[in-house]
Order: structure tokens, then sequence, then C-alpha cells
């Protein structure tokens, strides 16, 4: 018999990602653990209203979404550690800047810059609907068809209410196959 836990939230782990803004000029970095999918060319990045990155987000209308590899993990824990109000996050990252604008971090693997489209705001949060621009990839990630490939990738996941880091598993068969 299932157990009624509440309104829990639970589709955790997600992908860990460090989102990228020109606030005020500079890069500003934030991780982020409540992003999803909501079309096959469209993510939303919901972010708590407080944050600093919020601001730049909304004047440029522009974001980047780097996901997270073990090898800069620390780094990326540390953009969410502080605020870009109270410490200056522009030079955590080795950067290059998009051609849409936007800061995105060297270190990661894949990129992809997206374009603010909508703002939705629930109690706390302001949920950015993008649309995606562009996605940069690394060779090393990508199959010999030009697809990521996530076994090599191995984004580092995301999982609340522990806010623990994991890394992603063993690949367990293949999509519309098992029930065939």
């Amino acid at each position: 018999m299932k157990k009624n836990i509440g309104n829990a939230l639970a589709l955790y782990p997600t992908p860990l990602v460090v989102i990228g803004a020109m606030v005020d000029g500079r890069p500003n970095w934030l991780i982020a653990g409540h992003v999803g999918i909501i079309g096959h060319d469209r993510v939303m990045v919901s972010l708590a209203k407080p944050h600093y990155t919020n601001k730049g987000i909304k004047e440029t209308k522009k974001l980047s979404i780097n996901i997270v590899t073990e090898d800069f993990l620390p780094q990326a824990d540390r953009a969410g550690c502080v605020s870009g109000a109270k410490e200056d996050k522009s030079g955590l990252f080795d950067f290059t800047v998009g051609e849409n604008g936007t800061p995105m971090v060297s270190q990661s693997p894949v990129v992809m810059e997206c374009s603010v489209g909508d703002i939705y705001e629930t109690a706390g949060f302001e949920s950015f609907i993008c649309t995606i621009d562009n996605t940069y990839a690394d060779e090393g990630v990508l199959t010999p068809e030009g697809k990521i490939d996530y076994r090599a990738l191995k984004p580092v996941l995301f999982e609340m209410p522990t806010y623990e880091y994991l890394r992603t598993g063993e690949v367990i068969g293949k999509c519309m196959t098992l029930g065939k």
C-alpha cells in the first residue's frame, strides 16, 4: 500500500546546470536544479524571485544553460553559495560569449543559449520560458551522428530534498523496445 506524502515534488533527480546571464554589464552565474523541458524547442528555468541573476535575465531576455559535469562541480556549487549582489562572480568560470550575447561556461561540455519568451510567476519563483537559440557541444560528447552522447557527457544530477549531487547511471534499455 502506498502512503500519501502530500504534494511532494517527486521528479528528482534532474541535471544540475549553471545559469549564465549578463547583469549590470558582467557575467553572473547561478546553479539551478529547477529546469524542465516544455517542448522540443523550449525549456523552462525556474529561479527563486530574490536571485540577483533574475535581474539580468529580465533586462536582456537572454540566458545560458550550462550542463555541469564532475570536473567543475566545486565551482558550480560555489555559484550557488553566494549572491552576485554581494560578490562578483564574473571570474568564477572561464567563459566565452555566445552568438546571442550570453556568457557561457567554457568548462561545460554542453551549453544552450536561450531567449526568454515569457515569465511565469508563482509564489516565490520566476519561471523563464525560453526558446533554445543555439546549442554548443564539445566534440568529445557527440556521437558520430552529431547527437549528444550522455554516457560520454555524464552530467551531474541534483536531488531534492536531500540537496545531494549524483552521478548518472548505466543504460538499462532502449526506449519503446522493452514493452514489445
